[in-house]
């Protein structure tokens, strides 16, 4: 019972959207109506810019910091991924915000700052190092999920329900991106059927040239 009425919690925390609700303070809308249509940090920082993404990530960095003290100070040790995971549940599948929210990337990040730091702070500059070199967010955001993962399975002990918990908060994260992925591979197909095709005009007008000149 006192772990289902935390798990709860965890989940009414992860609820409440700062990026949508700072969209209304400012009068700019719903951020899930342009670009990606998440309501996360990444598409703050495209409709908004630096400064309000960041704001935003510090108030889901700083919320699953408390979510996580809360855990490690009144339930097992084994029992605190599955907060993390109650909380990412309610990132994603927001009660107040008609169960459409971001995909808990940051949040995860917070939570696990407590339980492990040393883990978050190498998933950080991991994020910062493989952003910088392929561009794309999520596929950094993977491998820092990858790291904080981790971390808070060594943190816990290597606990069968601590693993469990962490597996599952890491396939949901994961499942949160399949537009993502499903889009890069879609536009990696259509890039290599462009080349080929460029290729095969080329290979024909060169074919035409030779004609020619024969």
């Amino acid at each position: 019972m006192k772990l289902a009425m935390f798990l709860a919690a965890a989940y009414l925390a992860g609820s409440v959207n700062f990026s949508i609700l700072l969209f209304r303070i400012l009068g700019r809308g719903d951020p899930r109506r342009q670009f990606s249509g998440n309501a996360g940090v990444t598409n703050v920082y495209r409709q908004a810019g630096l400064l309000w993404a960041a704001v935003v990530l510090l108030l889901d960095v700083g919320r699953a910091l408390v979510i996580c003290w809360a855990a490690l100070h009144m339930l097992p040790l084994d029992a605190v991924p599955w907060m993390g995971l109650a909380f990412i549940i309610g990132n994603r599948y927001p009660c107040f915000h008609q169960f459409r929210g971001g995909r808990g990337v940051a949040g995860y990040l917070g939570f696990t700052a407590l339980l492990s730091p040393i883990s978050a702070g190498i998933s950080a500059l991991v994020w910062v190092v493989v952003y910088g070199i392929v561009r794309i967010p999520f596929i950094a955001s993977f491998f820092m999920i990858a790291v904080l993962a981790l971390g808070t399975i060594i943190a816990c002990g290597f606990r069968t329900g601590a693993i469990a918990g962490t597996m599952a908060t890491v396939f949901l994260i994961f499942n949160n991106h399949r537009q993502n992925v499903a889009a890069f591979f879609h536009w990696d197909v259509k890039w290599e059927k462009t080349l080929s095709q460029t290729g095969s005009s080329k290979e024909n007008k060169s074919s035409e040239n030779d004609l020619t000149t024969r």
